[in-house]
C-alpha cells in the first residue's frame, strides 16, 4: 500500500482555492485530518459561539472529504498520526495566532523526527506579512498607507479550482463529532444561531452571493445602519475558512465591472474592510503580544476599573442605552452584532464604564461566531485608543447620538429591546425622557453621558501626565 499524505484542516474548513489542499491530493492518497486542540491556545481556545460554528462546519466539511477527527495538541496528534499510517508528508494552512508560530516550528519537528515532509502554505490572507512593508522595510503602523501599499500590489491571484482528494482506504481511527459536545454548556444560548447562519463552504458562497444581489449597491451608505441588511455578513465565512479572501475580493471586482461603474464606491468600500482584516492579522504577527497589551505602551498604566456589576449589565444588555443593549442582546440570540453597534458597545464599556477592552475582547471571544484573535483584539484596541492606528482616545460616543443618527426610526432597538416596542420614535433612544404615560420596565441609564465623558478625559490626562 502506498504512503498516504495527511492534509491538515485548520481555519481553512473548504475544499476551493485551497492551495495545501491542492498540493496534498496530487500527491497521493489523502488522510484529510481535523484536531481539536484546545490546549495550544491556552486561555484562546475556542470559544462557545465558535464551537458552535465549528461543529457545523465540521459536519458539512466531512460530506464533501472524509475527515479524520482527532482530539489533542496539534504537533503531538500529527506525530501519533504518522507514526499510525506511515504518512509521508503533512500539508497545512499557514495561521498566524500568536501560538500558531511556535506550534507550526514543533510540527516541522515531528514531521523531521518521522522522515516526513512539511508543506506549509499561505490562503487565509491575501498578502502574507513579510511581504507589505514601508519605505524602511518595517511593518506599517497606520491603515491607510498600509491598504495602499496592498492596493498597489496589483489584484490577488486568481482563485484555485476545487480539490477532489483520493482518500487513502487505511485504517485509521477517529473519534465521533457528536462526542466532542460542541455545543454551549446549559442553558443552550446558542440554539437559535441555525436560524441566522448557514455554516460551510456552500453557506459561504451563498452569503456572498446574497450580499452582491442585495447589499452591495448600498454597501458604502448603509453599511452603518443595524436597522438594514446592507453588510455581508461574511465574517464567520471568512474566519473559519469556508471562502478566502480572494475568492470574496475577484467576487466583488467582477460586480463592480458588470455593473458599469454603479458599485465603485460601495465595492472600494468593501474591499477596505477585507484590508482592515489583513491590517488585524498584519499587527498580530508583528506584535504577538496585541490580545494582552495595550499596541501604545503609555496606556499600560491606564486606570481601568473593576466594577463586576457594571460589566455584567453591559454583557446582559442592561445599560439603559438603548442602542447598547440592542446590540449586546443581537449578539447573545444570534452570536454576532452590527459593526457600528459593536463600536458604539465597544466605547461605552472602555470609555462610559472605564472597564478595560480586554474584558470587553473576552467577551465577545465566547459569544461571537466569528471571534477572531487578530480582528478582536485590534479592534478593541482601536475603539479603546490604545490601539494601531486607534480613534483618538478623545473620541467618545455618545449613544443617544449614535442611535438617532444610525437607527433613527428605532427599528433596530424594537427588534432587540422588546420591552420598547411601543415607545415614540422621538424618545426610542433616550427613553427615560418619555412622557410617563410611555414608561417601560427598562432600566435607567448606567452613567450620565456627560459625567462619563469627563471621568474618561480625566483619565487619558492622568496617563499623558504620568507619561510626560
Amino acid at each position: 500500500m502506498n504512503k498516504p499524505v495527511i492534509m491538515w484542516f485548520r481555519q481553512d474548513l473548504r475544499t476551493r482555492d485551497l492551495a495545501a489542499l491542492n498540493a496534498a491530493a496530487s500527491a497521493g492518497e489523502v488522510i484529510c485530518l481535523y484536531i481539536l486542540d484546545d490546549e495550544t491556545p491556552g486561555e484562546w481556545k475556542i470559544g462557545g459561539a465558535g464551537r458552535w460554528w465549528l461543529r457545523h462546519s465540521l459536519a458539512k466539511l466531512s460530506r464533501d472529504v472524509k475527515l479524520v477527527l482527532r482530539r489533542g495538541r496539534s504537533d503531538e496528534v500529527l506525530a501519533s498520526v504518522i507514526q499510525e499510517t506511515g504518512a509521508s508528508a503533512v500539508y497545512f494552512t499557514r495561521d498566524y495566532a500568536p501560538w500558531s508560530a511556535p506550534l507550526e516550528l514543533r510540527v516541522k519537528s515531528v514531521c523531521g523526527k518521522a522522515g516526513a515532509a512539511c508543506h506549509r502554505f499561505g490562503g487565509y490572507l491575501l498578502h502574507e506579512p513579510e511581504s507589505i512593508q514601508n519605505g524602511s522595510g518595517e511593518p506599517y503602523r497606520v491603515y491607510t498607507p498600509f491598504s495602499r501599499a496592498c492596493f498597489a500590489t496589483g489584484e490577488p491571484r486568481l482563485p484555485g479550482a476545487g480539490a477532489r482528494p483520493v482518500i487513502w482506504q487505511g485504517a485509521v481511527r477517529s473519534e465521533n463529532l457528536d462526542d466532542w459536545n460542541l455545543a454551549p454548556a446549559q442553558p443552550n444560548w446558542a440554539s437559535q444561531f441555525g436560524t441566522t447562519w448557514q455554516p460551510g463552504e456552500e453557506g459561504a458562497r451563498i452569503a456572498l452571493a446574497k450580499f452582491i444581489e442585495n447589499g452591495l449597491a448600498e454597501y458604502a451608505e448603509g453599511r452603518d445602519r443595524p436597522d438594514k441588511a446592507f453588510t455581508s455578513r461574511l465574517s464567520p465565512h471568512l474566519h473559519w475558512g469556508e471562502i478566502s479572501p480572494a475568492q470574496c475580493w475577484l467576487a466583488i471586482r467582477a460586480a463592480m465591472a458588470k455593473a458599469g461603474g454603479r458599485f465603485d464606491l460601495s465595492g472600494e468600500k468593501f474591499l477596505r474592510e477585507i484590508l482592515w482584516r489583513e491590517f488585524s492579522y498584519h499587527i498580530l504577527h508583528h506584535w504577538p503580544t496585541l490580545p494582552e497589551l495595550p499596541f501604545r505602551r503609555e496606556f499600560a498604566d491606564f486606570p481601568w476599573g473593576n466594577d463586576a456589576p457594571a460589566l455584567q449589565k453591559w454583557q446582559q444588555g442592561l445599560t439603559g442605552y438603548p442602542i447598547v443593549d440592542a446590540g449586546m442582546r443581537e449578539l447573545w440570540a444570534t452570536g454576532t452584532m452590527h459593526n457600528r453597534v459593536r463600536m458604539v458597545a465597544a466605547s461605552f464599556l472602555t470609555k462610559h464604564l472605564l472597564i478595560s477592552w480586554r474584558e470587553g475582547a473576552k467577551w465577545f471571544w465566547d459569544t461571537l461566531v466569528d471571534a477572531d484573535i487578530a480582528s478582536n483584539s485590534a479592534s478593541w484596541q482601536w475603539v479603546a485608543g490604545c490601539g494601531a492606528d486607534a480613534a483618538p482616545y478623545f473620541r467618545i460616543f455618545n449613544p443617544v447620538l449614535q442611535g438617532e443618527k444610525f437607527d433613527p426610526d428605532g427599528a433596530y432597538v424594537r427588534r432587540w429591546v422588546p420591552e420598547l416596542s411601543d415607545m415614540p420614535r422621538e424618545y426610542i433612544h433616550r427613553p427615560w425622557q418619555a412622557p410617563e404615560n410611555f414608561k417601560a420596565a427598562y432600566p435607567a441609564p448606567m452613567v450620565e453621558h456627560g459625567f462619563a465623558r469627563a471621568r474618561a478625559l480625566l483619565a487619558l490626562k492622568q496617563i499623558k501626565a504620568g507619561a510626560a
